[in-house]
């Protein structure tokens, strides 16, 4: 599918649609429980329904009530299941200690880039704890064996997936169990949101410094009903189009505990008016400016905050976030060839990007997707000034199947033609 936008005429309010890192997280949470739980949500993607097809492999209940979903949690635990996890990295990261704990002999596989994301660490870590994987790089990934309770030492910089993981399958083992993360620990806040997830659902765990403690025989507890978040993931490129139009999104909390709600004050520090009350985020066009940004929490930040500072006064620079060659796309590298496809002046790091903004722009140009979501949206931001050519725009349902519905609800000239 290719799209071409121009969307400098966009402005309006818009819903935030729901997050895919709390959805992940709550639908496994709930799929552990001891009663059902409903989740309340208004969209879904493909790699939200990668995690729901996985759960029911592992024996649990999911049925559509609209767009909701009722989680009948696993009661008959399969003795081996093959889960398909498409292309999304925190399914197979959250669910392989999951399957292990539950005692499923199971097959990893996935399509398009997850092959090639790096899933030594997590396998390493439930290899030196009674569980028996395939080799080291070995596509699709088997695992056999219980997962033991234990001490689990994992390098803070790789993925805080794979903690994730961890503390989803650490309490319904029988012993205690710690985990351990070797300095710098980034993405913190992705770690956080699981914790907020586990102790709404009753389990208990003790965070020290860069460790976290966890008991053995803990019970999920379901909540009965629990929303899901707005996405402030997606969230950020309507905050990138505000700062350059006028856009308000309805569903966006300051109280989350999702990281990428720093995108609000990003925008702001960049010199866009921002308000954020009682969920509604409103950003106002401004004068930009450049600055200093450390993506080592927000690495998802990234695309969209290096597309608006093409349209900023001087220089900003983004550091540490190397992560972003093992995501979707090598993020580094697929920006850089956007922006400067663009017309924009961008040099690539082996971590980070330097922007030099406000520089005159092509009238147009065509741009791949490179199987990358967040890349879409990227260059939409440009199309703030340009008209913007994406070919393999489909890459956007991974996380947001209705982007181009809703900026064509904003006024945004959105033209779509379908592959034949």
């Amino acid at each position: 599918m290719n799209v071409t936008l121009s969307l400098h005429g966009m402005r309006g309010e818009i819903d935030a649609i729901a997050s895919k890192s709390d959805a992940h997280r709550l639908l496994i949470a709930a799929a552990l429980s001891d009663a059902p739980c409903r989740l309340l949500l208004n969209s879904t993607s493909n790699d939200i329904e990668a995690t729901v097809a996985c759960l029911g492999k592992a024996g649990a209940v999911i049925t559509r009530e609209g767009m909701n979903l009722l989680v009948s949690p696993i009661r008959d635990i399969p003795k081996s299941a093959v889960f398909d996890c498409g292309e999304s990295g925190s399914t197979i990261r959250f669910l392989m200690p999951v399957a292990a704990a539950l005692g499923i002999s199971s097959v990893f596989t996935g399509s398009a880039r997850l092959p090639e994301r790096p899933q030594t660490p997590i396998l390493r870590a439930m290899a030196e704890n009674g569980v028996r994987v395939s080799p080291d790089g070995v596509f699709p990934i088997t695992t056999e064996g219980k997962l033991q309770s234990g001490v689990f030492t994992l390098a803070g910089n790789v993925s805080s997936q794979f903690v994730t993981g961890l503390l989803f399958a650490l309490p319904l083992l029988p012993g205690d169990s710690e985990i351990r993360l070797l300095p710098p620990v980034e993405s913190k806040p992705y770690i956080a949101m699981t914790l907020a997830t586990v102790r709404r659902f009753g389990i208990e765990v003790t965070e020290q410094g860069n460790s976290y403690f966890i008991k053995g025989n803990q019970t999920y507890r379901s909540p009965k009903e629990i929303r899901v978040d707005g996405d402030w993931s997606n969230g950020a490129f309507y905050a990138a189009f505000g700062a350059l139009s006028d856009i308000t999104v309805n569903g966006l909390y300051d109280t989350s505990v999702q990281g990428d709600k720093a995108i609000a004050d990003i925008v702001r520090r960049m010199g866009a008016d921002v308000t954020l009350d009682d969920g509604k985020l409103t950003v106002r066009k401004n004068q930009l400016h450049g600055f200093d940004v450390d993506a080592s929490d927000i690495p998802d930040l990234v695309p969209v905050i290096a597309a608006l500072a093409v349209f900023a006064e001087g220089t900003t620079r983004i550091t540490n976030a190397g992560r972003l060659r093992i995501k979707e796309s090598d993020r580094l590298a697929t920006v850089t060839k956007l922006i400067r496809t663009a017309g924009g002046d961008v040099t690539e790091l082996q971590d980070g990007l330097i922007i030099n903004g406000n520089k005159p722009l092509k009238q147009s140009f065509t741009v791949s997707a490179d199987n990358d979501h967040r890349l879409v949206m990227a260059a939409a931001v440009l199309s703030f000034a340009s008209s913007v050519t994406i070919t393999g725009a489909e890459a956007v349902n991974k996380s947001y199947p209705a982007f181009f519905n809703d900026i064509q609800k904003l006024g945004g000239d959105c033209h779509v033609i379908h592959d034949r």
